[in-house]
């Protein structure tokens, strides 16, 4: 009998693309950890227990870009940031990645939502008050991202 991975929060109702993120954040703390090549890191999270209910483009989308993309994203982040980027925990660095390529390069995912997800990892995976940090940097960086839609939501609230 084989013995499954119980998810860091196993009662919560995760979408497919919920857990492309969450496969997509297990590969990028293995790229920042290791520097291991995306390919092979996209192959051996693709035989991970659950990829199946994943959405696999998003993922891709997700893990490459992010990994394409990583200078550029980090130099977006770097000035909201309190400190260097590496000295960033892996878990909220990868869901920094994650947040700031979703805001930059998917504009039909509106921009609570990414921060949310974002957050929603990093309170799964990462340390007791990561996901506050997560939220604050994501935060300022879709009121720069996404300006028009920012102050959309401010005005409609007010």
């Amino acid at each position: 009998m084989t013995q499954k991975t119980v998810h860091a929060n196993p009662n919560k109702n995760r979408t497919p693309r919920h857990r492309a993120r969450e496969f997509a954040l297990q590969g990028l703390y293995q790229w920042l950890l290791n520097n291991e090549d995306a390919g092979a890191i996209d192959a051996h999270i693709r035989e991970a227990h659950g990829f199946d209910k994943a959405d696999a483009e998003h993922f891709d989308a997700l893990l490459h870009g992010a990994i394409r993309q990583a200078a550029t994203l980090r130099e977006g982040l770097a000035p909201l940031i309190d400190r260097p980027i590496d000295q960033l925990s892996p878990v909220e660095h990868a869901a920094l990645l994650i947040g700031a390529y979703e805001l930059n390069n998917h504009l039909e995912i509106p921009y609570k939502v990414v921060i949310n997800e974002a957050v929603e990892l990093t309170k799964s995976f990462g340390g007791i008050d990561g996901h506050k940090y997560v939220n604050g940097v994501l935060d300022r960086f879709a009121a720069k991202v996404r300006n028009v839609e920012v102050d959309g939501a401010k005005r409609r609230s007010e």
